[in-house]
């Protein structure tokens, strides 16, 4: 996990009350109880990097990387906060999982909370994910019992804001991403491990998309890819499919 300071090539956006900043994998956007190993989180590297106060108006899970947007504005905060409960915000994220799935579809499959934060009681509530294949492969590393493996591009669009959707929703249809090792396959992850040098989960948090509360301008706000997404990305040959988008 990278811990060094925030760099202004981290600022993915700043304007009128709101901060977007590309959060590296494995770094935890605000502390919690669970978290034994008091990790330096991602608020607290926005507040020192803006010196100012700063709130985080969503939170992207500890592996994943990409778009994580911030208010030193309560009021701003309070008006976006309700654009991600009212399904105003456009989210869309980038992700490899295994096997080669339909160009596109819906998963509208009800979850319930991860087991961690799970009270008695609690029952599945509704999550709908609409997903698009970007790319595909087939590779000649095998993965028992099979003598090829195969893996998709995808763009997920997350339609409700479940805590882990997109990765509970990809296991229940079979399609695990790759480096989870929660909800996904050992035996993939070992293989991206061994061949690629690459142990992270491959889901990015690539672009967010909404009416500015101050201004009311659209904005539009997209997060390059770490280096470990990139050499997986680039040993299948993946960029010019990602250059169309």
């Amino acid at each position: 996990m990278d811990e060094t300071p925030l760099t202004q090539a981290d600022i993915l956006y700043r304007g009128s009350g709101l901060v977007a900043v590309n959060k590296p994998a494995g770094m935890p956007v605000h502390s919690s109880r669970i978290l034994e190993d008091r990790p330096r989180t991602l608020l607290q590297m926005t507040r020192v990097h803006q010196g100012a106060l700063m709130h985080a108006v969503h939170r992207l899970d500890r592996p994943v990387s990409g778009v994580n947007l911030f208010a030193s504005d309560r009021d701003v905060l309070a008006q976006m906060s309700r654009k991600f409960e009212e399904r105003r915000v456009k989210k869309c994220y980038l992700a490899v999982v295994r096997g080669w799935l339909a160009e596109d579809g819906v998963i509208d499959h009800p979850i319930r909370p991860p087991r961690d934060v799970r009270k008695p009681g609690a029952v599945a509530r509704s999550a709908v994910t609409r997903f698009e294949r970007i790319a595909r492969i087939e590779t000649a590393f095998p993965v028992t019992p099979y003598a090829t493996s195969r893996y998709s591009l995808l763009a997920l669009y997350p339609e409700t804001g479940r805590r882990h959707q997109l990765r509970m929703h990809m296991k229940h249809i079979s399609h695990h991403l790759v480096g989870d090792t929660t909800y996904g396959r050992g035996e993939h992850n070992q293989l991206f491990r061994e061949r690629f040098n690459c142990s992270r989960l491959l889901l990015h948090a690539w672009s967010l998309e909404f009416a500015h509360p101050v201004s009311g301008q659209r904005v539009r706000i997209e997060a390059p890819l770490d280096a470990c997404f990139r050499t997986v990305i680039e040993r299948f040959s993946w960029q010019d499919a990602i250059a169309h988008r």
